[in-house]
Formats: structure tokens, sequence, C-alpha cells
């Protein structure tokens, strides 16, 4: 038999044999926890609906229902037992912001038995989802209760501000005592659907510290790996389009800052890894439907609850990943660097872990013994940070646009070079050119510059050098996408005429732009040997 002591800790057993937590057989927790859930919220409906007070976060209720029953409650086959609701009024006003009616979450809790998960955490905690999907319930220890009954306040003010979050959305904390035994446990949304079958958990730190998943672990039919699993098995990351790229890395970074605030530490994010493909579309895709249609009565669906609406709202799909057909159950289409196409979903867990003493004590003798900064546990700041730096830079990748090579482009763009700059040579006037005649016969002709251009292929960012500074000026006043002043530029064209002869070194670049070649001359600083010569530098 598998069981939990009281401190957490999992015992080993026989696989077939109920598991107990704190001595208490899972079965009656799921039965109290019905029972007192459907007392609960039935009678808190005859409530008025107000607003929020302070004081409201600090109220407990407390019921006692006998096996035998009473006037108030029914009659169960379970040990006697009390339950205790922790701030009604205030869970019931977070119900109500994520659309739970108070039928739907009685109906999703109440109607048919829970399902208990397999894989119990790390902290010797249970799980159980509920039939439809909807709700996961989890045993808490003392600390981590009392340290969500602190941070209701600021729990509700930031959902307040921005309900679309991956950080977890708590639903309803209760406690079921029995046999002087205290069973806390919280309702929160379930993040992985088991709708849809996950190829790959991972349950990621950001840290590198004993961060792989055991032996035991592995072989189970469903294991849930770690941060340096991940980096083996994903080591190119996932990616993103740009648009849900930057919505994802919003709302982490929005999250961290709040999780920071709150000296809250020692979080993960869950992710779950759906591949799609063709073979595994036709044989889960009738039974995924079925399954999704049969769990979800009444069409009933929280808000913000899947991984798309939380970090981008509804109306969003991702269309160029997944098509219409495909029931995507609120994932994040994405894809490996194999190309497959794949539907995230992911949630920040364990968040009721704050910086203690314990913590911090924790931190220092592993600090000692290991690398401090490789270590799961660390203040705050640095954890956030961290945790930050490692899903932008290994997890969460952009796909970037692909760009031709520059170099491709000034191949290409000689013979558009040579096209365009005869044109707008042949477009001049023709009287232009009768006054400009004796000066252009004196200097280099475009026929001999694109004979040049062309026969320099390999170097094709290179145009041959020329002989002197006179073609640059006459390039200057021949070429413009305006009007030409001939007079003035001929003037100009003389004095720069005299300056080429007393052999003033200069280096001319032309750039092609908007269907005009403008030339731009400057002195250069560099001494040849033989001659003075300028280099043509093409651009585009």
């Amino acid at each position: 038999m598998s069981s939990v002591t009281e401190n957490g800790d999992v015992t080993a057993g026989k696989p077939n044999e109920e598991k107990t937590y704190k001595k208490t057989a899972s079965s009656a927790i799921k039965g109290a926890i019905q029972l007192g859930i459907g007392y609960t919220v039935g009678n808190l409906t005859s409530k008025p609906d107000r607003d929020v007070l302070m004081q409201d976060f600090y109220v407990v209720e407390s019921v006692f229902l006998p096996s035998e029953g009473s006037n108030l409650t029914p009659a169960h086959h379970y040990p006697d037992f009390r339950f205790k609701t922790y701030a009604p009024l205030a869970f019931r006003y977070f119900r109500e912001l994520f659309g739970i009616k108070p039928d739907d979450y009685l109906y999703s809790i109440c109607s048919e038995p829970l399902i208990e998960l397999s894989n119990p955490g790390a902290s010797g905690s249970l799980f159980f989802v509920t039939s439809d999907d909807e709700f996961i319930i989890k045993t808490v220890q003392h600390k981590e209760a009392e340290f969500l009954q602190k941070l209701l306040p600021g729990y509700y003010m930031n959902l307040n501000q921005n309900p679309r979050t991956l950080l977890p959305k708590f639903y309803g904390l209760y406690c079921v005592q029995s046999g002087g035994i205290n069973i806390r446990i919280v309702v929160m949304n379930n993040v992985l659907p088991r709708a849809l079958k996950m190829h790959f958990t991972y349950d990621l730190k950001g840290s590198t510290y004993k961060r792989r998943a055991s032996r035991k672990e592995r072989e189970k039919s469903n294991p849930t790996f770690k941060d340096l699993d991940f980096l083996q098995d994903m080591h190119e990351g996932l990616y993103f389009d740009s648009e849900t790229h930057s919505a994802l890395m919003k709302t982490l970074q929005r999250d961290c800052r709040v999780l920071e605030s709150f000296k809250i530490m020692d979080y993960s994010l869950l992710l779950g890894i759906h591949i799609l493909n063709s073979h595994m579309k036709e044989r889960e895709g009738e039974t995924s439907q079925n399954a999704t249609d049969a769990k979800r009565p009444g069409g009933q669906k929280v808000l913000y609850s899947t991984a798309m609406e939380s970090i981008q709202g509804p109306g969003k799909s991702g269309d160029s990943v997944v098509t219409e057909a495909t029931n995507t159950m609120g994932g994040i289409p994405a894809k490996s660097h194999k190309g497959e196409k794949l539907l995230l979903f992911m949630g920040i867990i364990d968040i009721l872990q704050s910086y203690r003493l314990m913590k911090k004590l924790e931190h220092s003798w592993k600090a000692l013994v290991y690398d401090g900064d490789t270590v799961s546990v660390h203040r705050p700041s640095f954890y956030a940070d961290r945790f930050l730096k490692f899903m932008s830079t290994r997890v969460f990748k952009k796909v970037q646009a692909l760009r031709s090579s520059p170099s491709k482009k000034r191949c290409n763009s000689i013979t558009a070079l040579k096209a365009t700059s005869q044109e707008i040579v042949y477009a001049g006037s023709q009287d232009w050119k009768d006054e400009k005649h004796g000066i252009i016969t004196e200097g280099q002709s475009y026929s001999s510059l694109d004979e040049e251009v062309l026969s320099s292929r390999h170097r094709p960012d290179l145009v041959p050098s020329t002989p002197s500074l006179f073609e640059a000026a006459s390039l200057a006043t021949t070429i413009s996408s305006s009007s030409l002043n001939v007079d003035e530029r001929y003037q100009r064209d003389q004095h720069m005429l005299y300056s080429s002869s007393k052999g003033l070194p200069s280096s001319s670049t032309y750039t092609l732009e908007d269907s005009a070649i403008y030339l731009t001359s400057e002195q250069s600083t560099l001494e040849t040997e033989n001659d003075n010569a300028s280099v043509l530098d093409v651009y585009l």
C-alpha cells in the first residue's frame, strides 16, 4: 500500500492497493471533499452578493458532518469529519471572475467520482482531477495553506488588474478534519488536459543542480522530465511566431515580478507538449473529440483557463500552425527544431513556497557545497531573473524571418544597376548632351564603366577604380532625381577638374535608391604607390 506520512512523505506499496494520506484512505478523502464542497457552496448561494472586504480574507467557516447525517447535512458511509472553508466570499469572487457559476462548480466536483492521478508530487501531495477535466484538487501542507491565506489580498488585487496570467488560479481552500488529522486541500485550474496525450511533460525551474529525472521517474508511463532533460531533448528550444512569443514572454515577466513582490521562489513551469502529425491525428482525433464532448457537459468553459487564453485571450488561435479542423484544447501552437508542429500547455505551479528561514538555511548549506547560483532554492529576485533568462534563451524562441545573402543581392544588382544607369543617362534632354559633349568625351563613358563592372564579377561589391575625379564630378552633375541647372553645375565641374589635375586622391561611392543614382565624393586618406585611383563601391 502506498501511503503518505504526517510530513507528506510517500512510502512505497503494492501498485493495486489504495493509497493513503496521513493514515486516511484516498477514497475517504475524495468522499469528504465532495460532501463538504457540496454543502458549503450550496449554503453560500443564500448569501447576497457584495464587494469583498478585507476581513473576508480571514473568515473561516466550519460545519460538522456526522456519518448518520443531521438536519443540515446528509448521511454518508465515511468517518465523522469536520469541513472548514477558508475565505468563502473571497473565493466566490474569484470563481465569478473566471466565469464559474455555482451550479457548474458543484457539477464538476460532485456529480462524478474524482479521478486520482497516478503520479504524486515530489512533496508527497495527492492530486485529484474532476471528470470534466476542469479542476485539480491538491493536498497541501499546513504552512502552504497558511501562506495562501496571507497571499489572498495581494492575489485578489493582481487578478483584478490582470486575469490573464499563467499563475495558478485558486478556486477554493478547504480543510477536512477527521480523527485528529487535518487534511488541507486547494482547488485549482487544470493545466494539462487528459483529452490530449502529452508526449513530453517537463517541470522547469531554470536551475541545473540535480535537475534530471530519476531512473524511477523515467520508468513511468507518463514521466515528468526536468531542466537538464529538456536541454538534452529539445536543445534548440521551441519556436513561436513573433506575436505569440512576445505575448508569452510578457506574461511570464509580469507573473515573475508578481511572485518576486510576494517573496515567492522555487516555483516551476509545468510544460506539456503534444505533437501534431498525420497518423496521430487519425488515431487520436475521434477519441479526443468524444472524450471532450463527454467531459464538458452543457458546454462549460472556465474563462482564461487555457494556455492560449492566459497569454493572449480568445480569438488568436495560431492559424499558421494548426488548422480549424484540429481540436487544440486551448494549446499554444509552436514548432520544434525538427519542424514538428506542436501544441503546448503550460502554467506556473508550486507558488506556495516563500523564502522563509528554512529556505534560507537550505540555500546556505547547498551554496557551501555546490555552486549557489545553480541550486533551485535562491532569493526571489535572483530566482525570477534566472527563471526568465532560462525561458527566453533556452526554452522559448522566436522564429526569425529568412533574409537572402547580401553578396547574392550585390551580384544580382549589377545587371539592374547597368540598366538603370543607362536609362537615367539617356533620359536626359538632347540640349544638355550637346552642351556637355566636350566634357563627357574627355572622361570615361558609361559604357566603359559598365564593361568594368561586368568584368569584375569575382568582386561584385567593388567596381574598378576610375582614372580621376573628373568622372565623379560629371556623374554628380549629370545624374539627379530633380531638374538640373546646367550653368551652375558646369562651373562646379570646371573647378573640380582643376582640383583633379593637382592629383588630389578621392573616393567615390554611389548608391541605387528610388530609381536615381547619387554620387558623393570625399577625400581619401589613403596614398597609393602608382596612381591616385578611386574606388566605386556598389550598394543597394
